[in-house]
C-alpha cells in the first residue's frame, strides 16, 4: 500500500541534496567533520518536517494522511541518504547497474505508513555479485540513521536468501510480503517480488492465513482479549490497528491483491465495508500519532493520563452526562467494534472461497465434512458442521424475527454460528424496526436466551457484536462502547453488563460455590429468576446520561419488561432492583454494621426477603463484572454480614431486648468461656470492657482479645500488636494495644499509609482502665499465608516504632509513598457529608475525594484537632476515588449537633481532601498537636494515597 503521495510541504528534497553537495565539497578530505555536517543537516529536515507533519495533523485531523507524510519524508531522507553514500562516499556513482543494492521498506512502513515513534524496517538487497563497497556503504547509511536516534530494524540478504528464509519462517515472509521498493537498483526489488509471488504466494494460502489468525488470538490473549478494556492497546489490541492490518495481510496474499480496495471489486466487502475499513484506518491512525507525539515515544496503550489529551487535540467536547474523554473513548470503541465486524465479514468470504477452491479428493472430503444438517423445528436454519447457517440468503428478509431466532436456535442446540450467518445479520440490521421491537414472538425469544440456563453471556455477546443487541434493544445500544474515565472501571459498559449476566449464569450452574457460597445456596431460592435476569442486564444502561444512572435506568426497566411480556409483580422487582443496585454495596462497604440503626434502615428500604436475596445476588454480579481484583473476600464478608443481620430482622429474629440487658448477657457469655481463668482475674477482665465491644465484637474475638491482653500485661508490655490473617477473606487483621490517645488511629493510618498497606476497615475500643484496643483490617498481599503474617508482623512493628517514639512519622510517610502517576489524570471534587439519622449513637461523618498516599492519617488527624471521639471507621475505595466514614462523638459522648461546629468541620476536611495547608493546624501551639503536618509540594498532594 505503497504511499504514491508526494509530501513537498514536508520536506525541500532539492534544498536537502545541494546542502548534502555543499557538505560533500567543503570536507572533501576530511570524514568526520563531513559525517557530523551530514548529521547536523538531516537532524533539521527531520524534526522540521515532522513538526510540519504534526502540524497538519492538528489542522487536518487526518491520521492515515499523518502516517503517509512521516513515512513519505522517511523515504526522502534515506534516498538522499543512500546518494550521498554511494556517490561522496564510496565512490560507486558510476558502479554497473548489476552490483547496484536496492533498499526496501519492510513490515509496516512497507505499506508506506509510519508513525512518529515508530521502528524504522529495512530490508537490504545485494545483487548475486556483490560489490566490495556494498556493506560498508550499508553500514554507513545504518550508522547515520541510528545517530540520528532512529530505531532501525535491518536485514541484508540476497533474493535467493529471501526466498529460502521466507518458506521457513512467516514473520520473514509477512515482512517481505509488505516489502517497497525506495531507492538503488529497482530490477533487484522488482525481482524480489516477483519471485516471492511465484514461489511462496502461490498455493500456500490457507497455511499463511492460519498462521496469521493464530497468531492474532495470541496476540489479543497477551492484550487482555477483549476489545474493551478502558486503557487499550492502540496498536496491538482487540478492534486496533495491528487486527485491519491482518486482514490487509491476508487479503494480499489469498487475493494476490496490491490494494485494499480490490477487495470491493472481487466481492469481498461491500463498498459501504470498505468505507467501513478506511474511517476505522484513519482514526486508529490518528489516535496513534498523537499518541507519539504527545508522550514523544512509541507509546501503544491509550492510557489514562493520555486520554483527556488526546480527546482535546482531537476535538471532542463535553456533553451533558458524558465528559468530552468518554465521547472520545466511546467513539474508539466504536471503531475496535466496527474492526471486529469486518474481521468476521472478511473471514466468512475466505471460508467460501477455500472451500470452492479446494481441489480433487480433499475438496470432496471437506464438502462431506460439512455436509449441511436440518436442525428440527425449523426450516430457515441448517447445521453445517456444529455451526448454525441460514437455508437461504433471504431468511431474515422474509422473516425479520429469524434475526433472533438465530440466536435462539443457537442456544438451543450448542451451535457455533458460522461466519457467513453473522455476515448476513450484520447486513440485515435495517430490518430491526420499532415494528420487529415490538412483536411478541421476538420478545419472547429475547427474554429465553436471556434467562438460558446454558451460557447466555455467550449468545447475547455475539448479539452485541453483530449489532443486534443494542438494535433490538436501542437503550443498550447507547451505552455500547462507552467508557467510564475512572480506574474503578476496568471495561466498557457494555461489556461489564455482559460479564455481570455471565457472573449470574456461573452462579446459578452452581459454578461460584467457592467464591460465593451464599449467593450459591440463595439462587435456588429465588422465584423470580427471569426479574432477576433483566435487572442484571439493566442495572447500567443508563450510565452516561445527565440524571442519576439508578432512577433513570429504573425507568427504562419499566419500559422494557412491560414490552419483553414480565407480568406487573416481575416488572416491579425488576424496577426496584435497578434503582437500588448500589444500595447494599454501599450500606455493606461505608456504615458501621455493628450499629443497629444501619440495619433497620436497610431493612426498611429493602421490605423483603425476597428481595433482599435477589439485591445481594445482583450486587456480587456488579462487584465481580467490574474487572479483576475488584472483588475480594473482604467484601464478600462484609455483604455475607449485612445480609444475615438484614434477614434476621426481616424475619422477626431481631432481639428486643435492651441494650443493657444484651450487653449484660454478653459480659456474662466472656465469663463463661474464660472460666479456666483464676475468678477474681476474669471479673476484672471483664469489667474492663463496655457495652459496645461486648455488642459488637464476636465472643472468639473477644477470647483471643483476653489471651493477648493477658500476655501484655504479664510481659509488663504497654505496647503490643497481635496479627492474623484470613486467606478467604483476603484480609490481615492487626490488633493494638497501647495507652489511650486521641491521635492513636492518626498514628496507626500513618504507619500503614507508609508500609504500604491498604486499610479497609477500623474498629476502635477503649477499655476502662484507660488504654485503647485498636482493631485494623488491611487488604492481603501475599497468597501464602507464612508471607502474609511476615508482612502483617513488621507493619505491627512500625506501628509499634510509631507509636513509642523510636520513629517518627512524617519521616516515615515521606520516604514510604510515592505518587501514583496515573491518578493525576483524574479529578474527585471534595465532598464531606455530616449526618446523625444515620446512627442512634454517633454522628457519621463520610467523606469524598481523590486518594492519596497518608490521606486518612491526616483525616483523622483533623478529626482529633476537633475534638471528636472516632469509635468506627470504614475506608472504601473506588479505583482513584476515596469514600471514608467515621462514627463519632464530641469528647463527653454526645453527637454533634451545633450547626457552626458541622460546618467548621465540614469545611476543614474539605480542605484535607482538596491538599490544601491546614492553616489551623500551622497556628496551635506546639505540644498540643502530634504529629506534624508532611511538609509536601502542591504536585505531590495530589497523589494517591497506599493505605485506603
Amino acid at each position: 500500500m505503497a504511499s504514491e503521495h508526494s509530501f513537498p510541504e514536508i520536506l525541500d528534497v532539492a534544498s536537502l541534496r545541494a546542502k548534502c553537495g555543499f557538505i560533500a565539497s567543503a570536507h572533501a578530505e576530511q570524514r568526520e567533520p563531513m559525517r557530523r555536517a551530514l548529521l547536523a543537516a538531516f537532524k533539521e529536515a527531520n524534526t522540521a518536517g515532522r513538526a510540519k507533519a504534526r502540524e497538519r495533523l492538528s489542522a487536518d485531523g487526518a491520521g492515515l494522511r499523518c502516517a503517509e507524510r512521516i513515512s513519505w519524508l522517511q523515504d526522502q531522507l534515506i534516498t538522499v541518504l543512500h546518494d550521498f553514500a554511494l556517490n561522496e562516499v564510496f565512490d560507486a556513482a558510476n558502479a554497473p547497474a548489476t552490483a547496484r543494492i536496492a533498499v526496501t521498506a519492510v513490515g509496516g512502513y512497507g505499506r508506506g505508513t509510519l508513525a512518529p515513534g515508530s521502528d524504522i524496517d529495512l530490508l537490504f538487497l545485494l545483487p548475486s555479485k556483490k560489490a566490495v563497497w556494498a556493506e560498508p556503504a550499508i553500514e554507513f547509511m545504518l550508522y547515520v540513521l541510528w545517530d540520528l536516534g532512529f530505531k532501525v530494524g535491518h536485514a541484508t540478504r540476497t533474493i535467493d536468501e529471501c526466498i529460502r528464509l521466507s518458506r521457513a519462517d512467516m514473520t520473514i515472509r509477512t515482512a517481505i510480503l509488505e516489502c517497497r521498493y525506495i531507492c538503488g537498483s529497482k530490477a533487484l526489488a522488482d525481482e524480489l517480488e516477483e519471485r516471492f509471488d511465484h514461489e511462496i504466494v502461490r498455493n500456500t494460502g490457507p497455511e499463511f492465513i492460519a498462521a496469521k489468525l493464530a497468531e492474532r488470538d495470541e496476540r489479543h490473549r497477551k492484550a487482555g482479549d477483549t476489545r474493551y478494556l478502558v486503557e487499550p492497546n492502540v496498536k496491538e489490541g482487540k478492534g486496533g490497528l495491528r487486527d485491519l492490518h491482518t486482514l490487509f495481510w491476508i487479503a494480499k496474499y489469498f487475493y494476490r491483491v496490491k490494494d485494499s480496495a480490490d477487495l470491493v471489486k472481487l466481492g469481498v466487502l461491500s463498498k459501504q465495508e470498505y468505507k467501513l475499513f478506511q474511517k476505522s484506518d484513519d482514526f486508529l491512525w490518528a489516535v496513534r500519532c498523537h499518541m507519539h507525539f504527545l508522550t514523544g515515544k512509541a507509546e501503544e496503550r491509550l492510557s489514562f493520563d493520555i486520554q483527556r489529551e488526546i480527546a482535546e487535540a482531537l476535538g471532542y467536547h463535553d456533553h451533558p452526562g458524558l465528559t468530552a474523554v468518554e465521547r472520545f473513548m466511546k467513539h474508539y470503541f466504536l471503531v475496535a467494534k466496527d474492526v471486529g465486524d469486518l474481521t468476521r465479514i472478511f473471514c466468512a468470504a475466505l471460508e467460501d472461497q477455500q472451500a470452492k477452491d479446494a481441489p480433487g479428493l480433499s475438496g470432496v472430503i471437506s464438502r462431506f465434512k460439512h455436509r449441511t444438517r436440518k436442525i428440527a423445528g425449523t426450516l430457515d436454519f441448517v447445521d453445517d458442521g456444529g455451526r448454525i447457517a441460514l437455508a437461504s440468503p433471504d431468511a431474515f428478509k422474509r422473516d425479520p424475527v429469524n434475526l433472533l431466532r438465530l440466536f435462539h436456535i443457537a442456544d438451543i442446540h450448542g451451535l457455533e454460528f458460522h461466519p457467513n450467518a453473522l455476515k448476513q445479520v450484520t447486513r440485515s440490521l435495517s430490518l430491526i424496526t420499532p415494528h420487529l421491537r415490538e412483536n411478541e414472538e421476538a420478545n419472547r425469544l429475547f427474554l429465553s436466551i436471556l434467562t438460558s440456563r446454558r451460557n447466555p453471556e455467550l449468545i447475547l455477546r455475539r448479539m452485541n457484536e453483530s449489532g443486534v443487541l443494542g438494535r433490538f434493544i436501542p437503550d443498550f445500544g447507547k451505552i455500547v462502547s462507552m467508557m467510564q474515565f475512572n480506574m474503578y472501571h476496568h471495561y466498557t459498559v457494555d461489556e461489564h453488563l455482559l460479564r455481570s449476566v455471565d457472573v449470574l449464569s456461573r452462579i446459578e450452574r452452581g459454578l461460584e460455590v467457592e467464591a460465593h457460597p451464599l449467593t450459591a445456596k440463595l439462587m435456588p431460592h429465588v422465584e423470580d429468576r427471569e426479574a432477576l435476569y433483566v435487572a442484571v442486564l439493566l442495572h447500567d444502561v443508563a450510565k452516561g446520561r445527565p440524571e442519576d444512572h439508578s432512577i433513570a435506568g429504573a425507568k427504562v426497566t419499566r419500559k422494557l419488561c412491560q414490552r419483553l411480556g414480565l407480568t406487573p409483580k416481575q416488572t416491579e422487582t425488576a424496577v426496584w432492583l435497578v434503582e437500588e443496585h448500589l444500595t447494599m454495596s454501599m450500606v455493606a462497604q461505608t456504615r458501621d454494621l455493628n450499629d443497629r440503626k444501619t440495619i433497620v434502615d436497610f431493612a426498611d428500604r429493602v421490605q423483603s426477603l425476597e428481595r433482599l436475596r435477589m439485591l445481594l445476588i445482583l450486587t456480587v454480579c456488579d462487584i465481580r463484572a467490574v474487572g479483576p481484583g475488584v472483588w475480594n473476600g473482604w467484601k464478600g464478608q462484609l455483604l455475607r454480614t449485612l445480609y444475615y443481620e438484614t434477614e434476621l430482622l426481616l424475619s422477626g429474629g431481631f432481639s428486643e431486648l435492651s441494650r443493657k440487658e444484651r450487653a449484660k448477657h454478653a459480659a456474662h457469655v466472656l465469663g463463661e468461656a474464660l472460666k479456666d481463668w483464676p475468678r477474681k482475674e476474669r471479673d476484672a477482665y471483664v469489667r474492663l470492657h463496655y457495652q459496645p465491644y461486648l455488642l459488637t465484637v464476636a465472643i472468639e474475638d473477644q477470647v483471643r482479645h483476653a489471651g493477648f491482653i493477658r500476655e501484655a500485661d504479664r510481659a509488663g508490655k504497654t505496647l503490643a500488636t497481635m496479627v492474623r490473617t484470613h486467606q478467604f477473606h483476603a484480609i490481615t487483621e492487626i490488633t493494638v494495644l497501647s495507652p489511650d490517645h486521641p491521635r492513636l488511629l492518626t498514628v496507626i493510618a500513618g504507619a500503614c499509609a507508609a508500609a504500604g498497606a491498604n486499610i479497609v476497615d477500623a474498629q476502635i475500643h477503649t477499655t476502662s482502665d484507660g488504654r485503647a484496643l485498636d482493631t485494623i483490617l488491611v487488604n492481603r498481599e501475599f497468597s501464602v499465608d507464612e508471607d502474609e503474617m511476615r508482612r502483617a508482623g513488621s507493619i505491627g512493628k512500625l506501628i509499634e516504632d510509631v507509636l513509642s517514639g523510636r520513629r517518627r512519622l512524617p519521616e516515615v510517610i515521606a520516604s514510604r509513598t510515592k505518587v501514583k502517576k496515573r491518578s493525576k489524570a483524574f479529578t474527585v471534587t471534595p465532598e464531606v457529608t455530616i449526618s446523625n439519622t444515620l446512627s442512634n449513637k454517633f454522628t457519621v461523618i463520610e467523606v469524598e475525594g481523590l486518594d492519596r498516599p497518608g490521606l486518612l492519617s491526616e483525616i483523622t488527624a483533623v478529626l482529633s484537632d476537633l475534638s471528636l471521639d472516632i469509635a468506627s471507621a470504614h475506608i472504601t475505595t473506588f479505583g482513584e476515588k476515596v469514600i471514608d466514614t467515621f462514627y463519632v462523638t464530641d469528647l463527653v459522648g454526645s453527637k454533634i449537633t451545633s450547626e457552626s461546629r458541622q460546618v467548621n468541620i465540614a469545611a476543614r476536611l474539605k480542605a484535607v481532601l482538596a491538599g490544601e495547608l491546614d492553616e489551623a493546624r500551622l497556628h496551635m501551639p506546639s505540644g498540643i498537636i502530634a504529629p506534624a503536618p508532611v511538609p509536601r509540594s502542591s504536585h505531590a498532594s495530589r497523589s494517591t494515597k497506599a493505605e485506603t
